[in-house]
């Protein structure tokens, strides 16, 4: 729009009633899509078209001061640096909650719950529960007068918190103002809690930035999540991607809601950002398959969990259970086996991957980490081992979330004696013996011999498993025990064992009670199975083959791209560098691993063999250009599937022109649903995705 002319009066700078008007304007729509972005995650404009927008609105507030406003989006960031935080004391306390370990104490608290309420004059079978999840963040109570933020702090000892107001306000979850109905007056005062957290992604992209700018890194989300609303400078906790979920309303005025389940309504529909995935319950079997669902859900969550909060809905109950201590006797929090924690580090091994890549591990004194007991955590390599400061006798914090492999987040220095030793990588490989080189630009040392027997055993386990050619029953124990034994010297002697010398043979054994040695050996029935998935792995399509084949740097993706545009092994083993680096999406660095991998006589023999043993070097029609009935279609896969596994299901997408993708989104086609399904269900149901069966799926790729 054209530029608005100042009016002055009486020497005064005064705003048009045209600027006036499209500052309210733009402030309505910069708010609007603050909320379709980061609360709902579904923008409608570009970056770009909200860029434009908001500067516009910095431009005119700047023509104009007057228009200026402590709730207008220009606000969230640029406030000046506090000298220290203010104490503020909290409108209505912040109570900490007890805790449930396991199933036994859950039903005691229940069992506890309903009988207080029948003493009460309740009817206990009237009861309802809310289920939601329990956010490892940091906790947070928001204040909004008439409509407007006031006043954000953090929670502290319950009763007095610091005033982070400034902080909260760069969070673009958190809304400046209530959104509200036509004609609807907001309260005169409510108060929201929430947690504030840090995206896992987001997470690991910060500690690597952090680490490359030689800063020290965060131990785990939370700890980064508070380190940045606590942060004196307003403009640190703008420049980090925070995000928040509000699971609660404490003091109100002018707020009438009878339920924990109409506030997370009213929550939602005033702009807040509710977990959507938080259940109504109504006896405690539900409540306690809830709490293992959660648990079982924690690894595909974008966001720590450490366990699941669980609420007496009404608030008339709420207020007869009353409070003990300082916890209510309406909630409770079912808590998590912990995912962290410290042990002694006793020694560093290696082992050598199928790229040649040593890779440092630490072996530990045994402890319990998220249910399992561990003694092994991975390091990574030597510089994020020196970067951490981690020693050999090191007190060390260990984690492990969900299934993620345990890794070693960093020593507790205090506890250090000076018996600590300073850790090298050895200058001979472990496996062979040859001397290790560190290529320039790289973190990593390797071997460099290709005969490496290391190197060999883990290329044939990267071979057989289910990203590459899925050969079921032929495990990493057992190609450790062919390869000793000499019956197998690469991947393509997988194709030629005799079953019958397999039948019988000792691949591991255990020690009874009585110290007696226990030979464990290959059954028939085990063979036969074992042949059988390697026959139907000779219809794995060429990219999976060539993905297969443990090429450094080609991923699956990288596979595909190649298959598509080489059409079988010979075209992709002629093409020059240029060609092979031609290609979108390849380049130099991967375009010279595939020359340098068919330049080698061993490799070119083994792609030999396989083509022989009858896999498939060849692209069919369907994957050359994507073509297919499901061409560009988006499926998402959920759950666990009965009659066929996630690897085979994207075969049969992708084999259709289809593509899959790990997340629901406006571009989604298909959910596809398995037993028990994650969280990407209620996005799917939020966006109205079509949701398949595995019936239906299978029927719509005509099996």
């Amino acid at each position: 729009m054209p530029p608005i002319a100042p009016q002055r009066k009486s020497g005064l700078t005064m705003a048009d009633p045209k600027a006036t008007k499209r500052v309210q304007e733009l402030r309505r729509q910069l708010e609007h899509h603050n909320y379709l972005y980061y609360v709902l995650d579904r923008p409608e404009i570009s970056d770009a078209e909200y860029d434009r927008l908001f500067l516009e609105l910095k431009e005119l507030e700047a023509r104009y001061p007057e228009l200026g406003s402590p709730d207008s989006p220009t606000q969230r960031v640029g406030a000046e640096p506090l000298k220290q935080f203010v104490q503020v004391r909290h409108l209505q306390p912040m109570f900490s909650l007890a805790n449930a370990r396991n199933d036994e104490e859950l039903r005691a608290w229940h069992l506890r719950v309903t009988k207080l309420l029948a003493e009460k004059g309740m009817d206990p079978a009237g009861a309802a529960f809310v289920s939601e999840p329990k956010i490892d963040g940091l906790a947070i109570s928001l204040v909004y007068e008439d409509g407007r933020l006031t006043r954000g702090a953090t929670r502290g000892n319950g009763e007095i918190g610091e005033d982070v107001t400034a902080n909260l306000r760069t969070i673009g979850a958190i809304p400046i103002r209530l959104r509200l109905g036509r004609d609807e007056k907001p309260p005169a005062v409510v108060e929201v809690r929430g947690e504030v957290y840090l995206p896992l992604a987001a997470f690991q992209k910060l500690n690597q930035q952090r680490a490359a700018a030689g800063e020290p890194t965060f131990a785990n989300p939370r700890n980064a999540a508070a380190g940045s609303v606590r942060q004196l400078d307003p403009r640190v906790a703008a420049g980090r991607p925070l995000s928040i979920w509000c699971y609660q309303i404490g003091f109100t005025d002018g707020l009438e809601l009878e339920s924990h389940w109409q506030a997370l309504t009213w929550l939602r529909e005033h702009g807040f950002k509710v977990n959507p995935l938080v259940k109504q319950h109504h006896d405690l079997d539900e409540l306690t398959q809830a709490c293992h669902d959660w648990e079982e859900r924690r690894p595909e969550l974008d966001y720590d969990i450490d366990g699941v909060v669980i609420k007496v809905d009404s608030f008339t109950m709420q207020q007869a259970l009353g409070i003990v201590g300082r916890d209510p006797r309406w909630a409770i929090a079912f808590k998590f086996a912990p995912s962290t924690a410290v042990t002694r580090l006793l020694k560093i091994g290696v082992n050598v991957g199928r790229t040649g890549a040593l890779n440092p591990f630490a072996i530990m004194e045994p402890v319990e980490v998220g249910g399992v007991t561990i003694s092994q955590a991975t390091l990574h390599n030597e510089e994020d081992i020196n970067r951490k400061d981690i020693r050999e006798g090191d007190w060390v914090l260990v984690q492990r979330a969900g299934d993620v492999i345990p890794q070693v987040v960093g020593p507790i220095i205090q506890k250090r004696t000076g018996a600590e030793k300073v850790y090298r990588m050895p200058e001979k490989c472990p496996s062979c013996g040859s001397h290790t080189v560190r290529p320039e630009g790289e973190v990593v040392v390797r071997c460099p011999n290709r005969s490496c027997p290391s190197q060999i055993v883990e290329s044939i386990k990267h071979f057989v498993s289910k990203g590459a050619m899925d050969i079921d029953g032929v495990g990493e124990r057992l190609v450790d025990r062919l390869f000793r034994l000499g019956m197998i010297r690469n991947m393509a002697d997988l194709y030629y064992l005799d079953p019958e010398e397999l039948v019988g043979l000792e691949i591991s054994h255990s020690v009874n009670r009585n110290g007696r040695e226990i030979p464990h050996r290959l059954q028939a029935r085990s063979v036969g199975k074992m042949m059988d998935a390697l026959d139907k792995s000779r219809q794995r399509p060429f990219h999976r083959v060539l993905f297969a084949l443990g090429i450094r740097h080609v991923g699956s993706i990288n596979a595909r791209l190649l298959a598509s545009r080489f059409h079988d092994i010979d075209a992709l083993m002629a093409a020059s560098r240029e060609e092979v680096a031609g290609v979108e999406g390849i380049g130099p660095v991967i375009a010279e691993a595939v020359k340098e991998f068919f330049g080698e006589p061993h490799n070119r023999e083994t792609v030999r063999r396989l083509r022989a043993a009858g896999l498939r070097f060849e692209a069919a029609a369907a994957e050359l250009a994507g073509a297919g009935p499901l061409a560009d279609q988006a499926f998402v896969l959920s759950g666990t599937l009965a009659s066929l596994s996630r690897a085979d299901a994207r075969e049969m997408i992708e084999a259709r022109g289809g593509k899959v993708s790990g997340s629901v989104g406006k571009g989604t086609a298909y959910l596809v649903l398995g037993e028990n399904p994650g969280s990407k269900l209620a996005r799917a149901r939020e966006l109205g995705t079509k949701i398949l069966s595995e019936s239906e799926f299978l029927k719509l790729m005509g099996r």
